[in-house]
């Protein structure tokens, strides 16, 4: 690998770190380098605070403080994504980045987002600046995927989440079946912290009673959706309780009741995901883990309206019971997790 390639990974590596901070903006990480050696470097702070261009150089700045604008100018910057071109929670990181005048500027890719799309690269380049657009581009597009599918399609992006057994079984009627061992269930806690929310459906709901909040692993809880079309959970289930928020979908009413907000969706069962997913584009989740039960997850994937298929295969067999949802496909990774095996999925 070349060094640049090197300076713009380690801006993927430095990106990924705002996971489940950063929403609805997307993650991004920058690098500054003089005569070989990164003397900046950051990452976007969590939503409202800076980002990640203006970490960088507020390190440079620490470091050698008087000095900092002539390094500066005798530098090249590395972004994962456009800078931001507009005024938001921030100034923005164009503007800033062209009053420093560093020799170069390295993209990984442009910004989707209307009021940057090149737009960021356009006060640059006036300002005299080289820019280089597409180092590392494919690898910077998956890394802001939540990002890039909310811009463009409107919506979260979907990532479908079950357990099952090596013959082909989520869960039997009616009872909570443990499938996956506690390995991956920590990892699946990993996963909640990374998200925006986390839906399940009635049934999931009352069979298994789940918390759906970040409990092995550091990190805020997701926003919990529940689909409720007739009001049937009680209000003591662990889904409603005060350690995250709550959105009931329901076909009954509207209204506010402390960390719980049910929302009366008209012609409950027309165009469901659809509707679900549109209301919380609407909310700004940029992403969410569908966590139910097989009709909800099947749901899902019969409306085309998933983007990542996460499914851990248990060792253990049930010989009967619900069977796993049925999908298309393309396998990104498989790995093992203890005695479970991880198979990863994106829609093909």
């Amino acid at each position: 690998m070349d060094m640049h390639k090197q300076y713009m990974h380690r801006c993927l590596e430095l990106a990924q770190m705002g996971a489940g901070s950063v929403s609805p903006n997307p993650m991004v990480g920058a690098v500054i380098v003089l005569d070989g050696k990164i003397v900046g470097e950051g990452y976007t702070s969590p939503y409202g605070g800076p980002h990640a261009e203006v970490n960088a150089v507020q390190q440079v700045m620490q470091k050698y403080g008087e000095k900092a604008k002539r390094l500066i100018a005798e530098s090249t910057f590395y972004v994962s994504l456009e800078p931001c071109a507009h005024y938001g929670k921030t100034p923005p990181c164009a503007n800033m980045i062209a009053e420093l005048k560093p020799l170069k500027v390295f993209i990984a890719c442009l910004d989707p987002f209307a009021k940057v799309n090149g737009k960021g690269v356009e006060i640059l380049r006036e300002a005299g600046i080289e820019v280089e657009i597409g180092l590392l581009e494919k690898e910077a597009v998956w890394l802001n995927r939540r990002f890039f599918t909310r811009i463009g399609q409107f919506r979260p992006y979907v990532i479908l989440k079950w357990a099952q057994t090596k013959d082909g079984f989520i869960g039997q009627e009616g009872k909570q079946v443990w499938i996956s061992n506690a390995a991956s269930q920590q990892l699946v806690h990993r996963w909640r912290a990374e998200e925006d929310a986390i839906l399940v459906g009635t049934n999931t709901a009352v069979v298994d009673n789940p918390s759906l909040t970040v409990r092995e692993w550091q990190g805020s809880n997701p926003l919990r959706i529940l689909l409720d079309r007739d009001l049937a959970i009680p209000l003591d289930a662990n889904i409603l309780n005060d350690q995250a928020d709550t959105i009931v979908f329901n076909a009954k009413k509207t209204e506010w009741t402390a960390n719980v907000k049910y929302i009366e969706l008209e012609n409950y069962g027309l165009y469901l995901p659809q509707n679900i997913l549109y209301q919380l584009y609407l909310m700004d989740v940029q992403s969410i883990i569908i966590e139910g039960g097989r009709a909800t997850l099947q749901m899902f994937i019969d409306a085309d309206l998933w983007d990542e298929a996460r499914v851990f295969e248990s060792a253990t067999t049930l010989l009967n019971g619900i069977e796993a949802p049925q999908f298309k496909g393309q396998l990104l990774e498989s790995k093992l997790v203890s005695n479970d095996l991880l198979k990863i999925y994106k829609k093909q």
